[in-house]
């Protein structure tokens, strides 16, 4: 039905989104202008004119536009002027009440400077429209977030710098890192200095700062209470911040610290936030790597911060189950430093000094270019049959030809010859792969052996959960306990680890060292550490692989890992 125009009375709707003040295409005002003069060149009846600076993303969000609907309704407008028809919505909701007044009536023409949009039109137009500008603020709003989110990868706080510091504004858009606030640096420093003296509270330290140093936030307004309490609660000052916030997620600021971490810690402790000082952002070193003995579940860590009476902040990490299995599990917690000692005693029971490791691999490189020698001969045996066997098949096939033999005799023949060959080919041809796995798992577990203790020893926690990992497997917590697995090849090197250190101790003298050649001697006359090879030998590759080892825990080594 085509209805004439003068006789609908419009509303004029302008909308901007205060979120995106930088892009919006015209302002309120130039938007109002552009729609006064389309109603004027028309003749059009405009009953009234709305005005709105709220995000459509979300519904039921701006009053205006749901007053402009409430006229609509009550039939006293039936007509929509807007800039474009994504300034009426930008989500599902509220274009489903456009689309319906439009559908049946209520609203009989929506216009813009670029089409009018009538009952009568094809519905899918405007479904169009409407979808590409729900699509808009989706996908503005996750590049957004994303956007925001590489930024704080980057150490770079993604939002609103606080007081103190600002956003450089000679930095590029999306990129501006945060610097000093040469005007208030200072003073705010002075509030953290105020607190940590331990004489004044926050609301003392407020007066203060208002009264006294005039303290304003960038707006210009004195700076407010509950701003005292943000900052001095704000781990941003001490260089970390949760970003998206209530993630969990924490990252290491570029900005230059206010203060360090430890005064953070006393700052909260004197506020009373006792057992919680400081947000973490890093990993507790034996998390994820230890099961509760007595339930199964997984044992997690927590700080716990005291501060003692002369001022001095002293850090404890407890480990224990997370209970999370059986809320009544009976375990008990565990400091990190005794866990630490029980992890490092395992150690030294495993531990090989550095002259030994390279005893021990001199002689394993020797065994292996034995056996190395010896494989290749078998190789080559295995090579020189198969090739005769391939002359007999081509001779018995000439045969056939030649009318010599039968079908069947071909046949027969054939098979016997195939089968040898088979059986050739299933023999082991991988000797020299597995020599080379047999040095390169015997190098780990020694290397193991020489360097576990020191490098558990370092701060570096990547390392230390390393060798907890290599040491064995099913690490448990029972009865403050540390227990684990521990590989069967390493059960050798605790075996020699004593014969090992026995004889360090009555070679070495005093004041001169160890003399090399006196040790290794008595390394190789060792009954326990001495040559050994296997009585019950198997295929020539397994003779030289098992049993051609130096010394008696070198064989263990190879059975034990090789076989599996």
């Amino acid at each position: 039905m085509n209805t004439n125009t003068r006789t609908i009375k419009y509303v004029i709707y302008a909308r901007k989104s205060s979120e995106e003040d930088g892009r919006q295409i015209l302002s309120l005002d130039s938007q109002e202008n552009v729609l006064k003069e389309i109603a004027k060149r028309d003749s059009l009846i405009v009953t009234d004119t709305l005005r709105e600076a709220r995000s459509a993303k979300e519904p039921n969000k701006r009053p205006i536009f749901a007053e402009m609907i409430k006229t609509i309704e009550r039939g006293r407008a039936d007509g929509i002027l807007c800039w474009k028809i994504d300034r009426l919505a930008r989500n599902p909701v509220e274009e489903g009440m456009i689309k319906w007044l439009l559908q049946t009536g209520k609203i009989q023409k929506i216009k813009t400077p670029d089409r009018d949009y009538q009952p009568e039109d094809n519905a899918l137009i405007a479904s169009v429209e409407f979808g590409m500008a729900n699509q808009y603020i989706r996908d503005l709003s996750a590049n957004v977030k994303r956007g925001l989110y590489e930024k704080a990868k980057r150490g770079i706080f993604p939002t609103l710098a606080p007081i103190g510091y600002l956003n450089n504004p000679l930095d590029p858009k999306g990129n501006k890192e945060i610097v000093k606030d040469a005007e208030r640096f200072h003073l705010v420093r002075k509030i953290f200095d105020l607190i940590l003296e331990g004489h004044y509270t926050p609301v003392e330290a407020w007066r203060i700062a208002r009264k006294n140093w005039k303290l304003t936030v960038p707006n210009g307004k004195l700076v407010g209470r509950s701003t005292i309490y943000r900052l001095l609660t704000n781990s941003f000052y001490y260089g970390a911040f949760e970003y998206p916030l209530g993630s969990g997620e924490w990252h290491k600021g570029r900005h230059e610290p206010m203060i360090t971490a430890e005064e953070y810690d006393k700052i909260q402790i004197i506020l009373g936030r006792k057992g919680k000082p400081r947000p973490k952002s890093h990993v507790f070193c034996f998390t994820g790597l230890m099961k509760c003995g007595t339930c199964g579940a997984a044992i997690t860590a927590e700080e716990k911060v005291k501060l003692q009476k002369n001022g001095n902040v002293h850090r404890y990490i407890y480990y224990h189950c997370t209970k999370r299995i059986d809320p009544s599990c009976p375990e008990g917690c565990i400091e990190e430093k005794e866990l630490v000692k029980q992890i490092a005693d395992k150690l030294s029971r495993i531990s090989i000094p550095p002259e030994f490791h390279a005893w021990a691999m001199k002689w394993l490189r020797n065994d292996i270019r034995k056996d190395a020698a010896f494989n290749s001969k078998v190789v080559d045996e295995r090579r020189v049959q198969l090739d005769s066997i391939e002359r007999n098949l081509k001779a018995l096939l000439d045969l056939l030809l030649k009318g010599t033999i039968t079908d069947d005799e071909y046949k027969n023949k054939k098979t016997e010859i195939s089968k040898e060959k088979a059986r050739i080919e299933l023999l082991p041809a991988g000797g020299n792969n597995r020599i080379q796995r047999l040095m390169e798992k015997a190098a780990e577990y020694f290397d193991l052996g020489r360097d576990a203790a020191s490098e558990f020893a370092s701060d570096d926690i990547d390392k230390r959960r390393r060798v907890i990992t290599k040491l064995g497997s099913n690490p448990l917590l029972k009865d403050k306990t540390f227990m684990i697995t521990i590989e069967k090849p390493l059960l050798v090197l605790e075996s020699i680890s004593k014969e090992i250190n026995d004889i360090r101790g009555r070679l070495e003298p005093v004041k001169n060292g160890i003399n090399k050649k006196e040790i290794e001697r008595a390394y190789a006359q060792n009954p326990i550490l001495r040559r050994g090879r296997d009585s019950n030998p198997r295929t020539p590759c397994e003779v030289n692989i098992l049993a051609g080892c130096s010394f008696q825990p070198l064989r263990h080594l190879s059975k034990n890992h090789i076989n599996n």
